[in-house]
């Protein structure tokens, strides 16, 4: 079978795995802030429990994308969404704080299989010609899977609590577990030479691993300061719960419409790895500039609403400009024998800057105003920007 060979049913249960791992991760997350009141935790535990799927997630996503280029990538996908499947029957039977770290720490584990899997798949199904638009089409479902999580997840725990949330979650991993297994075709697993330290070490700081990495990082970081600072900034500035929540909404859908867009023009030359990179990270940085300086605005004011509506629809087009065309280049930088490996190294710069991102934010902020903490983001982003136009300047 030739990898260049794909049709567009073949790669859509991988849109729908990720999918599944957005919506595991902020499903939850939003369920069990609105739950932490009757479970009777303190911030800490709180804080404690949201952190361990990300955590497992920091911690194997490089193991078992090495794994899927050992034994196949459609192995790891399935048998990760089957253990994501089991670890949500796990949080909907058993009650109360055990309960909930365990299936949230599984879910987690189970992710850091299948994701990495997932993007090593599309790059292997998919060829020069068309891979900017087939990640364009995994990164638009993940998204859907952000902006959509919370909102389900809180219908879901409203009507019938939170083991609902768990029953729907393990209920689409098994879907989508059948659905890869039966539709997805099978990858070749190819010769593999003896890997040392220092060829991983080459690996990991050569440019065409480095620079994208450091792209898709910092477009984590910045998108998960959006995601939790525009509500918190809505909400002071006096547009209600409704109203702060759409600015997340709105910054999901138009990542979601923008990426496969993106990945299109990319596939045809219309969009250069280095103009997509650079002007999606300018995107972004202006976009959490206008957060910033919403965040000085007085509350109520006109002119503060603009610049939140604006930071959303900045940040979400700059993540859906950079997003496929980093991912294009890391695929086609990368031999087809270690391309699991590779993706979950890079899934594991996107996670450190996912919680750098915020860490940054509020760690400056809570020494100053918040204000400046988002400014500080939007400048390391901008500082990200400028070296991804000075390395992929040749390519």
């Amino acid at each position: 079978m030739r990898e260049s060979s794909v049709t567009r049913p073949r790669l859509a249960p991988l849109y729908l795995a990720g999918f599944t791992t957005a919506f595991g991760a902020h499903g939850i997350a939003a369920a069990l802030g609105a739950e932490s009141e009757d479970i009777g935790w303190t911030l800490l535990a709180f804080g404690f429990t949201l952190a361990l799927y990300d955590l497992a997630e920091v911690l194997l996503k490089p193991v078992f994308g090495a794994l899927s280029d050992r034994i196949g990538v459609r192995p790891v996908i399935v048998g990760g969404l089957l253990a994501f499947a089991a670890f949500s029957v796990v949080g909907a039977l058993l009650p109360g704080t055990l309960g909930l770290v365990i299936a949230r720490f599984g879910q987690g584990a189970a992710a850091s299989a299948f994701s990495p899997a997932s993007s090593a798949a599309v790059a292997r199904l998919s060829d020069d010609s068309s891979r900017g638009t087939y990640f364009g089409r995994y990164g638009s479902w993940k998204s859907l899977g952000y902006a959509l999580g919370p909102l389900i997840g809180a219908v879901l725990v409203i009507w019938s609590g939170l083991p609902a949330l768990f029953w729907a979650l393990a209920v689409l991993g098994i879907a989508a577990a059948a659905w890869v297994q039966f539709a997805v075709p099978k990858v070749p697993v190819l010769p593999r030479k003896r890997v040392t330290l220092a060829d991983l070490g080459r690996e990991l700081t050569a440019p065409g691993f480095l620079l994208p990495t450091l792209v898709l990082a910092a477009t984590t970081g910045a998108l998960a300061v959006a995601v939790g600072f525009l509500p918190l900034l809505g909400r002071q500035i006096g547009i209600g719960t409704i109203g702060s929540m759409a600015l997340v909404t709105v910054l999901a859908v138009i990542s979601s419409i923008a990426q496969p867009w993106v990945g299109a023009r990319h596939d045809k030359g219309r969009m250069p790895v280095r103009a997509g990179a650079v002007g999606g990270l300018a995107l972004i940085a202006v976009g959490i500039a206008l957060a910033a300086g919403a965040a000085f605005a007085a509350s109520g004011s006109w002119l503060a609403i603009a610049g939140l509506v604006a930071s959303a629809l900045l940040v979400g087009a700059g993540v859906g400009t950079a997003t496929p065309v980093a991912f294009s280049h890391l695929a086609a930088s990368t031999p087809a024998d270690r391309m699991g490996r590779t993706m979950g190294s890079a899934e594991l710069g996107r996670e450190l800057g996912d919680a750098g991102g915020p860490l940054v934010a509020g760690a400056v902020g809570a020494a100053s105003v918040p204000g400046l903490g988002l400014a500080v983001v939007a400048a390391l982003t901008a500082g990200a920007g400028v070296l991804a136009a000075i390395g992929l300047r040749r390519r």
